[in-house]
């Protein structure tokens, strides 16, 4: 890794300052945010020097209590969970919490697992995704990037394959949906953490500004629908 290729959140251009992420999100409508899901919800990740320690899910948070300070928040994300894990063990909590924007990442556990069948969990995912919108809460989703390396590299056709389920779910269910897969940030060094699975924290950070420009988005263009109808 040569000089050129270290950065840090102050000359990051793939980032958002606070100042900046509060500001994008000023606008958007959700007031009680949720995510459910396995470490990539939880937040996962090695630090990483001249990065704050703060996963994506805790910045997107941030920015939107600053931006809204009525803002709930609630995470239930769990290492090591399974997307029947998520159902059993997760869903429960947002009946409670009442959500009106709800992030559910999860999937890649069940394709470790020797003999996975991707048909299979789409379907599962597909069918957690349905519950969770049932509680009348705005579903958003991303998919994972193409940043595999290493030990990981025979995965990443399986992979490639479960983003397009991704793609589909979210069209089934009007998600919001954040594109990773081909992300120009997923070719840092610092990407992802030592193990080659989980995001770096400075992973997290490109993460968290990329879904708080499609919240935006998605707000904007919302409203201007409405205004056209």
């Amino acid at each position: 890794m040569s000089h050129t290729d270290i950065h840090v959140e102050a000359d990051n251009p793939w980032i958002l300052s606070d100042t900046a992420g509060t500001a994008l999100l000023h606008d958007v409508p959700w007031r009680r945010f949720a995510v459910i899901g396995d470490s990539t919800a939880a937040g996962t990740g090695d630090p990483v020097p001249g990065y704050e320690t703060l996963p994506w899910a805790d910045r997107i948070a941030r920015w939107l209590s600053t931006a809204h300070p009525d803002t709930s928040y609630l995470n239930t994300g769990r290492v090591g969970a399974l997307i029947a894990e998520v159902r059993t063990e997760q869903l429960p909590a947002l009946d409670d919490f009442r959500p009106d924007l709800v992030y559910v990442t999860c999937g890649g556990n069940d394709l470790f697992r020797r003999g996975a069948d991707l048909a299979t969990v789409e379907a599962e995912l597909d069918e957690l995704c349905s519950a969770a919108t049932e509680t009348g809460a705005r579903l958003a989703l991303f998919t994972m990037a193409d940043a595999f390396t290493g030990k990981m590299t025979p995965l990443q056709p399986l992979f490639a394959q479960f983003a397009d389920s991704v793609r589909r779910i979210a069209t089934r269910h009007d998600a919001i949906l954040t594109e990773f897969w081909n992300h120009p940030a997923r070719l840092r060094p610092d990407w992802l953490s030592a193990d080659l699975i989980h995001l770096s924290m400075a992973g997290h950070a490109v993460v968290a500004a990329e879904i708080a420009r499609s919240f935006a988005q998605t707000a904007n263009a919302d409203q201007s629908s409405r205004l056209v109808h």
